[in-house]
């Protein structure tokens, strides 16, 4: 298809970060930098990768960043108890436990011990009700960085219908209540879904976020549709999305790596910002 657009993450991050960098050095005024706080707990190597990604995005833009690094035998009771110190931190501006944590910690309660005002990552339920029926919340960083994309392009998705593959807690589900806060007519798919290839030319609008290498063919999307892969696998070095072809397909789709991935991080240094000017309002 003639005139494909990139939905280029890097270069919206890369604009958003100059704002950014202005918005912190006004927060000066008040004596200190926003502080951001990753709990990363065991080894898991990329984990270790996403929080040291996060780390150096938060020194280029002057947050004050710290990293709890906890042994892989850390219980849900005492990932708990740093949660609530950290909450009780009036230092500190926001909260994010990296996921996934190790099988045997209750992961939803540790997020739920968040506290709403420091929950930048937006991982926490009572942050995803709100967001869905439009009250205060900070978005998950992800969809919330897709959002972004989509209206730094200035592509309205006003009455568009969208698909959104994919139904974690953290991405598919959000992801599908923002499009749905922003008018479009949304419908969920996952991996379990029948016949989902016969039904994706339906669509002005894919995101695909299912976590599996390639998931989803392009050759089966609407011509001209607009395409979203949340998805990155190194090993594999590709998304959710077989990309042969695309730019012969869709109007519009994110690249990957390149796409979304900056987004969710930009994303993640902006709820930081935010949740410390809230408390200076």
């Amino acid at each position: 298809m003639n005139n494909c657009l990139i939905l280029d993450g890097k270069e919206v991050a890369l604009a958003s970060s100059e704002n950014l960098l202005v918005r912190v050095k006004k927060l000066h005024d008040f004596g200190r930098a926003p502080k951001l706080v990753a709990i990363l707990v065991g080894d898991d190597p990329a984990s270790t990768t996403y929080v040291n990604m996060k780390e150096r995005a938060c020194h280029t833009l002057g947050i004050k960043t710290e990293i709890k690094r906890l042994s892989k035998d850390t219980t849900t009771s005492e990932l708990k108890e740093l949660i609530f110190d950290l909450n009780n931190d009036t230092k500190v501006d926001g909260i994010l436990l990296q996921h996934p944590v190790p099988n045997h910690i209750d992961e939803i309660a540790c997020f739920n011990a968040i506290d709403l005002k420091k929950d930048v990552d937006g991982v926490t339920t009572q942050g995803f009700g709100n967001m869905s029926m439009g009250m205060g919340a900070f978005g998950s960083c992800t969809p919330l960085g897709i959002m972004r994309i989509l209206d730094y392009y200035k592509i309205d998705v006003n009455g568009m219908n969208a698909l959104v593959i994919g139904r974690s807690q953290i991405l598919g589900k959000p992801m599908a209540a923002m499009l749905l806060n922003a008018n479009a007519t949304v419908t969920i798919a996952h991996s379990k879904t029948k016949n989902l290839t016969d039904s994706l030319k339906n669509y002005d609008l894919v995101v695909v976020a299912v976590g599996v290498p390639k998931f989803v063919s392009a050759e089966y999307l609407k011509t001209g549709s607009i395409l979203i892969d949340a998805g990155y696998h190194p090993a594999e070095k590709c998304g959710d999305v077989d990309m042969t072809n695309i730019s012969n397909i869709v109007s519009a789709y994110t690249p990957v790596p390149g796409g979304v991935g900056p987004m969710t991080i930009n994303t993640l240094m902006m709820n930081t910002i935010e949740a410390m000017e809230q408390k200076y309002e």
